[in-house]
């Protein structure tokens, strides 16, 4: 899932950026009022994390213009305010959830992954490629019937190939939908974790079940095919 943050305060958003990254979120940072309301706009995200109190539009104005466009991505807003009447402003204008700074990270991410499954109402579905199930909230994944086990990176790849079973996903949209918009390392690094995965998902189970489409990308089959 990607996920927006908006937040002045640079230590912070980086610090809940390479937090929520670590949990195998994609994430993107604005440091201002005007580039967050253009990102909001411009891409898809499954939820935008936004401070108040922020430089050339405040996050009231910005959550009240996604609104009145007919965005519903959920809105978590941050803000060093204390009142009962900031928060019912922040809520008024449609926001999902209020958290006062400073805030425990842990709390934070709590609040974030109750927001996702809000929108998916109950949760995200489990996902069932042939004998391999991913389960997004659980952040779980069983072959056969035996748990494997993945680390947050390897879980988001392995999700996104699970959400385009079936299909050609190239490397560009791993990157895309794994890592931020502004990821300009190595784009091998996909090779890296898909080779992982291949060793965790397929080589114990006697399966083959992520294809290299040469010239393309990867696809991840239902039936895997076993190894004789």
């Amino acid at each position: 899932m990607r996920l927006l943050i908006v937040e002045d305060e640079r230590r912070l958003a980086m610090a809940l950026a390479r937090g929520l990254a670590a949990e195998g979120f994609a994430v993107d940072t604005a440091h201002d009022g005007v580039t967050g309301l253009r990102l909001a706009q411009e891409r898809d995200y499954d939820l935008i994390v936004l401070d108040v109190m922020l430089p050339g539009l405040n996050g009231y104005r910005i959550c009240a213009q996604l609104r009145a466009a007919g965005d519903d991505t959920p809105i978590l807003m941050l803000t060093a305010k204390d009142g009962e009447y900031d928060e019912a402003e922040g809520l008024d204008t449609g926001a999902d959830d209020y958290l006062t700074k400073p805030f425990s990270y842990v709390v934070l991410q709590a609040r974030v992954r109750a927001l996702l499954r809000r929108r998916t109402r109950g949760g995200a579905p489990v996902l069932r490629i042939g004998d391999l199930t991913v389960d997004p909230d659980g952040r779980r994944v069983d072959r056969s019937g035996t748990e494997v086990v993945l680390t947050a990176k390897e879980f988001a790849v392995l999700e996104h190939l699970a959400l385009h079973a079936g299909q050609v996903v190239s490397k560009a949209d791993i990157l895309g939908g794994v890592w931020d918009f502004a990821y300009d390392g190595d784009p091998n690094i996909v090779e890296v974790y898909v080779s992982a995965l291949r060793r965790k998902i397929d080589l114990p189970f006697g399966r083959r079940s992520i294809k290299t489409v040469r010239g393309a990308g990867y696809r991840l089959e239902a039936d895997g095919g076993r190894d004789v």
